[in-house]
């Protein structure tokens, strides 16, 4: 995008919701890093600096510039995040120790359907960590990863981007946005890619479609409808197994398994309705619906062992479909007054959902044996899939109703009170269609707190303290935990008691810390009268460093960067960690990331970031060690004219060989080699 263009378009948004009290976007230029203003972390619009609660903002430019194509790679820059494998069939990961598929969230609503998302049609994308269940509702116990999407800014824009890379890989997308009328905007954002991978047999192809338009409807009313049609079908690799307790050397690009009968699909249709009317000065009332249906599907054949007395690697197999629709609908009504002499923005607010769910797994089994040998682990493998007693086989129905109310308080200058409470009631009902199954429901109700306290002792700085909690019903992220054995139990719960400062030492560049600890308790954990029952005896803490730096150190020199020093334990006996003293997976003691552009030029632009991580463990099992590593990145950016930009990426300058992630002791992913990645941009 031109950079003109973009600073035309964050000055038309701008335009356009001059009498606007919260706009739903942040206003900035989108051709900088981070973001000065969000109103997800709170639901109204507050300043980065003044909001109780780490938080990490990737803005779109910054996407761009380092070709992110996933949740997967946007964390690897994110203090205290470790992305998963996901059993190579969606996007999963690890904030503040803990562990989820779900905890994901578009335009504030709950987005927590299993499948890889892209970035095609995002503005920016938020993390936000530790609890926050009083704006997020149940789940988000290590944190929250909310994108952004684009909507009309009502002014003309035109993006096409062609980008390709060397291990064979071409993607195609295009931003497209024009003006119907003076209070009409069209916005067509849309995407294809083909993707190969260093891995043998291992590939992807995908596509998305999402035009969205705004109406002014008035000068106090902005509508906004937005569709969304997304496909993808890649190869499902679950990695490489484990040898003597490391990861197995030499194999970093030998696919396990059948790579044929191994690959996943979902088609995702997602509709949304933004309404917002600002009733009378410092009065804000606004809507947010959204509808979407998802059909997944995935299968597997996969190395859930190895041998290595025989050297032979013991395959699994199984399949899994899931269709699922979800309704949500948030109301906020956002006063800002003075009460008592004293500035206050009060937020009041309610929430209804549905999801309902259709899930059947089947299990792999092999005509002949399912051990392989080490020295040819591809296989064409002959086997059927049937149901088996443990496989999944039900209908969901999971109903969500919640009030909350917050009030930011700004007593003076330099305090501000942030102090908000939600009710959530969980009603989910599973018809289990298995021989043992039966009907089991549950209602959950839960009370969540926020209360953060911002002391600003000068303009630039800002000190904070902050407790919340969050809660996670046992029947887990997806809801398959519900059974006779869990149906009485009541939901996990999250406590965070943070300590932070935000300190802007120049104009643009913002620098972050936090000190933290987390409380997980309620977790399952086996009777010790030995009924076979479970009892929520297990508690894990995690507790934590993280240092972040982003934004502009000088309108050339773009930064996002950060550090965490964590460490994340099993505290009291739990199902997983029986001996109650494991360290929670996929947390490094240490983990540093940066991200560097300057612009040498008006014309020239340079980029260079590091990856660094100490080593972690790949389960909880604390078996498997993934050792530490580190890895560079390097980008150069050239402006041939006004309107074409060329870009070159090179991701893992040195060659480092690593294996950055894990879904257990023997589904591990190799980090990829050198790769060289090319885009030309148009601007027109």
């Amino acid at each position: 995008m031109e950079a003109s263009a973009s600073v035309d378009a964050a000055d038309a948004i701008a335009a356009a919701e001059a009498d606007t009290a919260e706009p739903i976007i942040v206003e900035g230029k989108r051709d900088r890093y981070g973001a000065r203003t969000t109103s997800t972390a709170t639901k109204t619009n507050t300043d980065v600096k003044d909001i109780p609660q780490a938080l990490t903002v990737i803005s779109e430019r910054q996407i761009e510039d380092q070709q992110l194509r996933s949740v997967a790679d946007l964390l690897n820059f994110v203090p205290g995040a470790t992305p998963g494998t996901g059993e190579g069939n969606r996007d999963q990961f690890t904030l503040r120790g803990n562990n989820t598929t779900a905890d994901l969230f578009v335009d504030g609503i709950r987005d927590d359907v299993q499948y890889f998302r892209d970035f095609y049609n995002v503005d920016r994308v938020e993390v936000l960590r530790g609890p926050n269940a009083m704006i997020f509702g149940r789940g988000g116990g290590g944190g929250v990863v909310n994108r952004v999407t684009k909507r009309s800014t009502l002014s003309p824009i035109r993006d096409v981007s062609l980008a390709g890379d060397s291990e064979g890989g071409v993607r195609l997308a295009a931003d497209l946005d024009q003006p119907l009328s003076g209070s009409v905007g069209l916005r067509v954002n849309g995407v294809y890619e083909h993707g190969e991978s260093f891995r043998d047999h291992v590939g992807l192809e995908r596509y998305g479609f999402n035009p969205t338009v705004g109406i002014l409807a008035g000068p106090a009313t902005r509508v906004d409808l937005s569709y969304e049609y997304f496909h993808d079908r890649r190869t499902t690799d679950r990695g490489v197994p484990a040898d003597n307790g490391r990861p197995l050397d030499g194999y970093d690009d030998v696919f396990f398994g059948d790579p044929e009968l191994s690959f996943a699909r979902v088609d995702a249709n997602v509709g949304q309705v933004a309404v917002q009317r600002d009733l009378s000065p410092g009065l804000t009332l606004r809507n947010r619906t959204l509808l979407g249906d998802y059909d997944k599907f995935y299968q597997n054949v996969y190395p859930s062992d190895l041998d290595e007395t025989t050297g032979e690697v013991v395959l699994g197999a199984y399949n899994n479909a899931t269709k699922r629709r979800n309704l949500f609908s948030q109301t906020d009504l956002i006063w800002k007054t003075v009460l008592g002499g004293v500035d206050q923005t009060v937020l009041f607010g309610f929430e209804v959902g549905q999801q309902k769910s259709r899930n059947r797994r089947l299990s792999g089994t092999f005509a002949g044996s399912n051990r392989v040998p080490l020295s040819d682990p591809t296989v064409d493998a002959d086997l059927t899939f049937a149901p088996s007693a443990s496989d999944t086989d039900n209908r969901t129905r999971a109903t969500i109703a919640a009030l909350y109310v917050q009030d930011q308080i700004r007593p003076s200058e330099w305090l501000e009170i942030v102090a908000g409470l939600r009710f959530d009631r969980f009603k989910l009902r599973v018809d289990d269609y298995r021989a043992a199954g039966g009907q089991f429901e549950r209602v959950d109700e839960m009370i969540s707190p926020r209360l953060g306290i911002v002391l600003k002792p000068q303009g630039n700085l800002s000190l904070y303290a902050n407790y919340a909690r969050s809660f996670l019903p046992q029947s887990g992220d997806q809801f398959g935990g519900l059974d006779i054995g869990t149906e009485a139990l009541k939901p996990e719960r999250f406590d965070n008691y943070e300590l932070g400062a935000k300190w802007e030492p120049v104009a643009g560049l913002l620098a972050t810390a936090a000190l933290y600890q987390l409380d997980r308790t309620n977790t399952r954990a086996p009777n010790p009268d030995g009924s076979g029952t479970v009892v929520l005896t297990g508690e894990q803490r995690t507790r934590g460093l993280e240092i972040g730096l982003e934004r502009s150190v000088t309108d050339r020199w773009q930064v996002s960067a950060g550090y965490a020093l964590q460490k994340s334990e099993i505290t009291a006996a739990t199902s997983a960690c029986p001996a109650g003293d494991c360290e929670a997976p996929l947390v490094p003691r240490h983990s540093f990331s940066m991200w560097n552009r300057y612009d040498v030029t008006p014309a020239l632009g340079l980029g260079l970031g590091l990856i660094a991580r100490s080593k972690s463990f790949a389960s909880i099992s604390n078996q498997v060690v993934l050792p530490g590593y580190a890895r560079v990145d390097a980008a150069a950016f050239y402006k041939l004219t006004d309107a074409i930009k060329l870009q070159v990426n090179v991701e893992n300058v040195f060659g480092a060989d690593y294996f950055p992630t894990a879904h257990n002791d023997n589904n591990i992913g190799p980090g990829a080699p050198r790769t060289v990645k090319a885009a030309i941009r148009f601007g027109f």
